[in-house]
């Protein structure tokens, strides 16, 4: 198989029951984000900014890897192929995946904003937490905020740079510096494929429109059958 980046977004894991920003009634519709997750937010509140993630790691730990989750994971095992994410949940993980790069960090670990040490988040942090590095009591999610750079930018565009085929699933296609990698794949001659609810705008080769759990585990059987 020649080289394949995927990259998903919300919409892998809405099947399962996990919210994304445009839902009405949704646990993103009960905060303002500008104060839980930004580090200007963390650093005036920083018992709102662990009340919110408390909620969203008890959110995940009820969910479930559905079809999509899994469908990747079997994909996954192929050594040309990368799993990149959006995705701060570790339902890929679950499913089997190995391998995921999270460029938005995950849920389930923890980092210090004083010395940047990291460590796997308990069920519940709180703001007096003590960094078992250094002591202090600066205990936030391992997660990338807004204004933050994503994690693996450098490994992730060379990858993109060595793709043959990058895949999008359930992303809108809209927020940087994600939404320009339909672009990097296709300067480095790459054919380009999106999974999604619905077309995000952006220059794909080939546009598939649906559910995760319908069209991603279907693409995988063409994937392997090849």
């Amino acid at each position: 198989m020649k080289p394949v980046v995927v990259l998903s977004g919300a919409g892998l894991s809405a099947e399962s029951g996990l919210g994304t920003f445009r839902d009405v009634d949704g646990l993103w519709t009960q905060y303002d984000l500008s104060e839980v997750a930004t580090p200007e937010g963390f650093a005036r509140d920083p018992a709102l900014v662990l009340e919110f993630y408390n909620a969203r790691r008890a959110n995940m730990a009820a969910a479930a890897p559905n079809a999509a989750h899994r469908a990747l994971a079997q994909l996954s095992a192929e050594p040309d192929v990368t799993l990149v994410t959006q995705n701060v949940d570790d339902l890929l993980e679950r499913a089997g995946a190995t391998g995921v790069i999270h460029m938005h960090g995950e849920l389930s670990r923890a980092l210090c904003h004083a010395c940047g040490a990291r460590w796997d988040a308990p069920d519940v942090m709180a703001a007096d937490d003590a960094c078992a590095a250094c002591g202090a009591q600066a205990t936030r999610p391992d997660v990338v905020w807004f204004g933050e750079i994503p994690y693996r930018m450098e490994r992730i565009e060379a990858l993109l740079s060595e793709a043959a085929l990058f895949v999008s699933i359930g992303t809108s296609g809209t927020v940087y510096p994600a939404a320009g990698f339909v672009h990097l794949a296709r300067e480095a001659g790459a054919r380009t494929l999106e999974l999604n609810l619905e077309a995000s705008g952006s220059t794909f080769d080939e546009s598939r429109i649906g559910p995760a759990t319908e069209l991603v585990p279907a693409w995988v059987a063409e994937m392997r059958s090849e």
